[in-house]
């Protein structure tokens, strides 16, 4: 049973619905972005309206534990064999400068450049990673536990110094490897818990060949927009096996090394693999210039941007967002519309406390700013191969990618029952409720039931008052219909009980949110 590591520092986070949610990557130059004047890398918050005090991180070096000669280190694996495959293009180590306001046609960059493209990226779905299979045993290794068993153990073992040791790591790879700091966002907060929930994920995944297999052919392909390279996984390799030696001395020994040495060449060479796939089709990020800037609330804008070059998706699904206010930082958002001729892409955003990218894209950016974007991700999409009834269940900024799946429906021409519950804490927040009643006058298979936590009294004639999760299971039975869910972590994790409950199979629950059910215990392996 393989076990990642190291995967993605960025994976995961909370989104609200996906709407929002977290990721860093490379950034470029000190004073190279726009919108706020020359930043240097900072410990978050610099600015004065974040309430922050601009310390930088002061993480003690830790000394390298002497490793033992006879152990192969982890090796960067060669690219799939067979016809020739495609090489993960030498990227720069930090992304170029994003201009100030894309020309009408913007040049390619400097990545694009050695990139060939055969077509708009999404024109055809990215191909699936191949299942992992568990790694081979050594020679000889005849008895004893098996890998999977092994990497429990140090896991179990390492899990209430998860923190510490997750920090030695990252403090022995700056140390080993310190070009590849700039890699990484100035403040390290977020990334301390990362890397061990990303290893939990793999770990209780690894049942599920497939699943596993997407999860991390998703990580290699979402690495390129960090500057990853083939090379620098085996560094990685290398620090993530001192740091377990270090903080599981009572499970660690030649045989448990073994088998994370063989599990981590395992994961590269998928994560590899699906990064040079991906290079093949499309740039590793995109420059999006902010068209339109809507203030719904004080809290929720409505975000709309032109990216430089084509961007295919699907409806329900979600992207990443970095701006040039917090460089290396990116967060989560789903796409609020179905894709649209003219090619805009409309995201909703809703201002957190503490906030970094979500507080900057609500109260700072405006027409003319430039973003960046990730590839698209998600699988929370129609299948239109079926006449099945849609429960579509959004919290918050949630409605956004239920509202585009229901544009996505309209497009289609094929009549189906959509149900929409859309939850709010109060109808103030109820922010985008007159766009999907207006879609509920034009198409009579479509019914939307806003609901709100206040107490009755609500603006809108039609609320219900109480919990999401009561109201949807008030409606049931949903036998008949597929469910869809997108909101906070906690929101998914009750509608997911409460759709099961209304009779609505499991495996036929979509939503984006699967590290976080995992690691919360409400989805397990089978």
């Amino acid at each position: 049973m393989p076990v990642p590591a190291p995967p993605d520092p960025y994976a995961g986070g909370t989104r609200e619905g996906p709407g929002s949610g977290q990721g860093e990557r490379g950034a470029p130059a000190p004073g190279a972005w726009y919108g706020g004047g020359p930043e240097a890398p900072r410990e978050h918050p610099a600015p004065a309206q974040y309430g922050g005090n601009g310390a930088a991180p002061k993480t003690p070096a830790p000394q390298a534990e002497p490793r033992p000669q006879s152990r192969p280190g982890p090796q960067a694996p060669p690219a799939a064999q067979g016809p020739p495959a495609p090489q993960a293009p030498p990227a720069p180590q930090a992304p170029p400068p994003m201009p100030d306001r894309p020309p009408s046609v913007s040049p390619p960059q400097a990545e694009r450049q050695t990139q060939p493209r055969s077509a708009p990226y999404g024109d055809e779905p990215a191909a699936a990673a191949p299942p992992v299979q568990a790694p081979a045993q050594t020679a000889g290794h005849t008895s004893g536990p098996d890998d999977g068993e092994l990497i429990r153990r140090t896991l179990d073992e390492i899990e209430p110094r998860a923190d510490a040791a997750t920090a030695y790591f990252y403090a022995l790879l700056f140390v080993q490897q310190p070009e590849l700091r700039e890699l990484f966002p100035a403040s390290m907060d977020s990334q301390r818990d990362r890397l061990f929930k990303a290893l939990l994920t793999a770990v209780r995944l690894s049942d599920e060949a497939d699943a596993l297999s997407e999860y991390l052919a998703g990580l290699g392909r979402g690495h390129r927009k960090y500057g990853t390279l083939p090379d620098h996984y085996p560094a990685v390799g290398e620090c993530l096996l001192g740091a377990l030696a270090q903080y599981a001395p009572k499970t660690w020994g030649p045989e448990t090394e073994q088998a994370w040495v063989r599990a981590y060449t395992t994961i590269s060479q998928v994560m590899i693999d699906a990064a040079a796939e991906d290079a093949e089709r499309a740039p590793a990020w995109w420059n999006a210039e902010v068209v339109s800037h809507e203030l719904r609330t004080s809290e929720i804008a409505v975000i709309t941007v032109r990216p430089d070059q084509p961007y295919s998706f699907l409806a329900g699904q979600y992207t990443s967002v970095e701006t040039p206010w917090w460089p290396r930082v990116w967060r989560h958002y789903s796409f609020a519309s179905s894709p649209r001729s003219d090619g805009l892409l409309t995201f909703h955003v809703k201002a957190v406390p503490t906030g970094w990218v979500s507080s900057a894209l609500v109260n700072r950016a405006r027409p003319g700013d430039v973003l960046r974007l990730g590839p698209p991700a998600g699988s929370m999409t129609v299948d239109h191969a079926t006449d099945s009834g849609m429960l579509c269940v959004g919290g918050g900024t949630g409605i956004a990618p239920i509202r585009a799946l229901v544009e996505d429906v309209v497009e289609h021409g094929r009549s189906r029952p959509v149900e929409v519950f859309y939850g709010a804490r109060s109808d103030h927040d109820l922010y985008d409720l007159d766009t999907m009643m207006r879609l509920e006058r034009e198409h009579r298979w479509l019914s939307v039931r806003p609901v709100v936590a206040s107490p009755p009294g609500s603006a809108f004639a039609n609320a219900l008052a109480g919990q999401l999760p009561d109201a949807v299971r008030q409606y049931g039975p949903w036998s008949a219909y597929d469910g869809y869910l997108s909101g906070p972590a906690g929101m998914i994790r009750s509608g997911v009980d409460a759709l099961v409950a209304s009779g609505v199979p499991a495996e036929r629950i979509r939503h984006d949110s699967l590290a976080e059910l995992i690691l919360s215990g409400e989805r397990t392996p089978g």
